[in-house]
């Protein structure tokens, strides 16, 4: 047996420990164990499996694919037969997804989780809530649930778009990945006044913003002296490794409506 294909089954056996299930060997988990096989996976899983579990897995009852936790222990390939051939008489649909794609997935939820029990800090909701009310001040840029400022995105249905590590991402280096509606935009008057605020549109002649003052405006573009994207406004978020657990776990358990 080669270095490798040792370290391949050691790791195995740590992410066996990890998930708490007792694993039958699986050809389909060795064969996808590299960094770009289980990006694949993350994306598979985004597009065929989070509009209905949830980007981190976890909006169905009983269910946690983000920590690995099922309603019975499951093995890689029947999880990998599940992703293709649905669940009858349940919700979870057949996929024309070959056994290759499927097992890509598999080998995402089980990494994800294994690093997912390996993290220390468990967040309450409740507590992120008084930290994001409060201490955070973030109802002065941001909305929730109709409360709070419209400066920033709002934050209603957030947990249902971005993944509890993007979320974290984003509270720790907020200017790291901003959506494209989410970019802030900078442009100088003719007499030096600047005004700066997040993009709403622009074309050829035209940029339209919400400035800080949740004001719209519009300018035609000839008449600026300058004009262009800056960084983000938002600071990144201060906090002990529980206050920022405690903030990601409110952020993701807004799903909207």
């Amino acid at each position: 047996m080669t270095d490798i294909s040792r370290a391949a089954r050691h790791a195995a056996t740590l992410l066996t420990i990890a998930l708490g299930f007792v694993l039958v060997p699986c050809a389909a988990y060795a064969q996808h164990e590299t960094a770009a096989d289980l990006l694949d996976g993350e994306r598979a899983f985004r597009n065929a499996c989070a509009n209905c579990h949830g980007p981190d897995g976890d909006v169905i009852a009983g269910i946690d694919l983000g920590r690995g936790q099922f309603r019975r222990p499951l093995t890689d390939d029947e999880l990998v037969r599940i992703i293709r051939t649905g669940i009858p008489n349940t919700p979870m649909p057949a996929s024309p997804m070959t056994v290759e794609q499927a097992s890509k997935i598999v080998a995402y939820l089980r990494a994800r989780a294994a690093a997912t029990r390996a993290s220390v800090a468990t967040g309450d909701p409740l507590r992120g809530k008084t930290a994001f009310d409060q201490q955070g001040a973030c109802t002065s840029c941001h909305r929730v649930a109709g409360a709070g400022a419209r400066v920033g995105p709002d934050l209603t249905g957030i947990g249902g778009r971005r993944s509890a590590g993007e979320l974290q991402r984003a509270l720790l280096d907020p200017g790291a990945d901003v959506a494209p509606a989410n970019r802030t935009y900078r442009v100088v008057l003719p007499d030096g006044t600047a005004v700066a605020g997040r993009l709403l549109s622009h074309d050829t002649f035209t940029v339209q913003l919400l400035d800080t003052r949740e004001q719209l405006r519009s300018f035609a573009k000839s008449e600026l002296r300058e004009q262009g994207f800056v960084p983000s406004p938002m600071p990144p978020y201060r906090g002990t490794p529980q206050e920022i657990a405690d903030m990601v776990s409110y952020l993701s358990s807004l799903r909207g409506q």
